[in-house]
């Protein structure tokens, strides 16, 4: 029985604040509580971020709510977490994000087919306000062209 990709938390902010150029997949290293807490979908992406340093990969900022029938093993919830990439691919993100402008920000955190704890990074680069603004009038046409032909198929 093949398993689907579970969603835990997705980080819908980050597409408004950036333009993402590329996206790389990364398993994260978690203690057993902090995997339950997730299962439960205790996680929150809001002020995260990813930093290569020392040859390795940080995640920093996520938030795993302490496990409901969790003990003593509930650890600090906001500590930074290694993520598990190969090392061309640190070596490729170090070299982008050492450019002006790019950040490593996490899209989403999912349970891959073999239920492992894996988080989607995307190498961003800032938008301004009037590419936000841009992005929102196109949303809002697409949005409205889409109720339209829906209207339109509905009287047929």
């Amino acid at each position: 029985m093949a398993r689907e990709e579970k969603t835990i938390s997705k980080n819908k902010k980050a597409f408004h604040e950036f333009f993402i150029e590329d996206r790389y997949d990364a398993g994260l290293v978690l203690t057993g509580v902090e995997v339950k807490s997730l299962r439960e979908n205790g996680a929150s992406l809001r002020e995260c971020f990813a930093l290569v340093r020392g040859g390795e990969a940080w995640l920093h900022g996520l938030h795993i709510s302490p496990y409901s029938h969790g003990n003593r093993e509930n650890i600090d919830l906001d500590r930074p977490r290694k993520l598990l990439l190969h090392k061309q691919e640190i070596r490729e993100l170090s070299g982008e994000l050492k450019q002006k402008g790019f950040a490593l920000i996490p899209l989403r955190i999912y349970f891959n087919t073999d239920n492992l704890a894996k988080v989607e990074l995307g190498l961003a680069k800032g938008k301004k306000l009037h590419d936000k603004r841009a992005s929102i009038a196109e949303k809002d046409m697409n949005r409205d062209a889409a109720r339209d032909l829906r209207e339109r198929n509905k009287g047929l």
